[in-house]
């Protein structure tokens, strides 16, 4: 299967993404900011997700801002649903959840056919942004909960109805913004622009201080392990 998720590292590695010479690079701002490079259908990507809502919890009242970039794991999918492809998913699920602690369902090797795709979740998020305000990461792991407890299709509309219901989101609107051509360019954006900050493998959590990327940590990791690795770092960037 690709991408591979790594049990030892907490690492699920991207595919490649054609549009990256497309789009143009991105200016970072001045501002301090931990940003969330992940995909709503990265296992291990799920398996963190109670420490990043800590982490951003953490950090609000300290001027630390904290975005999301989605990362396109598996943009358009393409991987055959077959017996091989199942049982890695139901290992790799397994030990996801041993590590972590966050349940899965498995109803979904039960059907015949399925396509991998992670673009849909991901413009779900960039669909939701606006709507959403400061729970953008409780939407986005509400996307995981669906797809790795329920076992439900995001590549289906119809999927973010119950989503949209819970966060008092008016579904019409949300709908008409995740088929808008401008929120899936933004989304392509994305993707092109963690891959060009350098990003190969999510979740990847980094911090933005004064125009320049530090990383915080790359693969699966406690919010005590990012909250340390985040301290460190601003002590060595404000030293005299």
């Amino acid at each position: 299967m690709n991408p591979y998720c790594d049990p030892e590292t907490g690492i699920c590695t991207p595919s490649s993404f054609e549009d990256l010479q497309s789009i143009g690079q991105k200016k970072l701002t001045e501002k301090t900011e931990i940003i969330y490079v992940g995909d709503p259908m990265c296992s291990w990507c799920w398996g963190i997700s109670p420490d990043l809502i800590k982490l951003r919890d953490y950090y609000r009242d300290k001027e630390v801002g904290y975005r999301v970039v989605v990362g396109g794991l598996r943009p358009g999918g393409g991987d055959a649903w077959d017996d091989k492809m199942k049982d890695f998913l139901k290992e790799h699920w397994g030990h996801v959840n041993e590590v972590s602690g966050q349940p899965f369902g498995y109803k979904l090797m039960e059907l015949e056919d399925f396509n991998y795709d992670t673009e849909p979740a991901c413009r779900g998020v960039v669909a939701a942004r606006p709507l959403v305000g400061d729970s953008e990461m409780e939407f986005f792991e509400e996307i995981q909960r669906k797809f790795y407890v329920d076992s439900e299709d995001p590549g289906k509309i119809e999927f973010y109805q119950s989503i949209c219901e819970k966060f008092e989101i008016d579904y019409q609107k949300f709908t008409t913004r995740l088929q808008d051509e401008e929120v899936r360019y933004e989304t392509r954006n994305e993707f092109a622009l963690n891959r060009q900050w350098g990003v190969q493998g999510y979740p990847t959590i980094v911090l933005l201080h004064q125009d320049q990327l530090f990383m915080v940590a790359h693969g699966y990791a406690t919010f005590d392990q990012m909250k340390s690795q985040i301290t460190k770092t601003m002590q060595e960037v404000t030293k005299d």
